[in-house]
C-alpha cells in the first residue's frame, strides 16, 4: 500500500486535492493507495508530553506509516519551505524505523512560479537524513490555485499526465525495492 500524505492541516487544501488525484491514478493502475491528510492528526499529539509518550490516537497513524510500502508526500510551499505541521508529523513518528529504507516520492505545489521546488528539496534532505529511498522523479505544480475546478477535480491535462506517470513509476520503484 502506498500512503499518500497531504502535507498540511489546512482544511480543503490544494495538497489534499493533489493527493486525491494521485490516489485515483494509483487505483486506476491497480495499486493500493490511501490518503492521509494532516488535518486528521489527533489534537492530543500537539501536547508537549507527546514527545515522550505518544497519545493513543497516534498509534493508528504510526501503524499506517510503518505498514506502507512507500510514501508519496504532497507538500505545499509556505514561506519558502514546507509547512511546519509536516515537519512535526515527521518528528512524531518512530525513529529510525518509520522511514528507514522506505521509498518516498514528492510532489510540490504552490501559488508561485517555483511550484513548491524549495519545499520538496528541503523535505528530501529530511527524508535523506532518515535513510529513506528518495524517488528521483518529482512533480512541481505552479499556480496550483488555478488547476482545479470547484469540485476539486484537476483540470490541467499536462499536470495530470505528470502525476499519472509519477505514480506509475513510483509504484514500480516501490516494487523493485520490496524485492531486495
Amino acid at each position: 500500500m502506498i500512503l499518500i500524505i497531504a502535507g498540511t492541516n489546512r482544511p480543503g487544501s490544494n495538497a489534499l486535492k493533489v493527493a486525491r488525484t494521485l490516489e485515483k491514478h494509483y487505483t486506476s493502475a491497480g495499486v493500493e493507495a490511501e490518503v492521509y491528510a494532516l488535518e486528521e492528526m489527533p489534537p492530543e499529539i500537539f501536547h508537549p508530553t507527546s514527545y515522550a509518550t505518544k497519545p493513543a490516537g497516534w498509534t493508528s497513524v504510526q501503524q499506517r506509516v510503518l505498514s506502507a510500502a512507500g510514501l508519496h508526500v504532497v507538500t505545499p510551499e509556505y514561506n519558502g519551505s514546507f509547512p511546519g505541521v509536516l515537519k512535526y508529523f515527521v518528528d512524531m513518528l518512530k525513529f529510525p524505523e518509520s522511514f528507514e529504507r522506505k521509498p518516498v516520492a514528492f510532489v510540490g505545489e504552490a501559488a508561485g512560479v517555483w511550484g513548491g521546488l524549495r519545499a520538496v528539496e528541503q523535505m528530501q534532505l529530511v527524508f535523506g537524513y532518515r535513510n529513506a529511498h528518495v524517488y528521483p522523479d518529482r512533480v512541481f505544480i505552479t499556480a496550483v490555485h488555478t488547476k482545479f475546478d470547484d469540485a476539486g477535480n484537476l483540470i490541467d491535462a499536462d499536470i495530470d499526465k505528470r502525476l499519472s506517470d509519477q505514480a506509475s513509476g513510483f509504484a514500480k520503484f516501490v516494487g523493485t525495492l520490496s524485492k531486495t
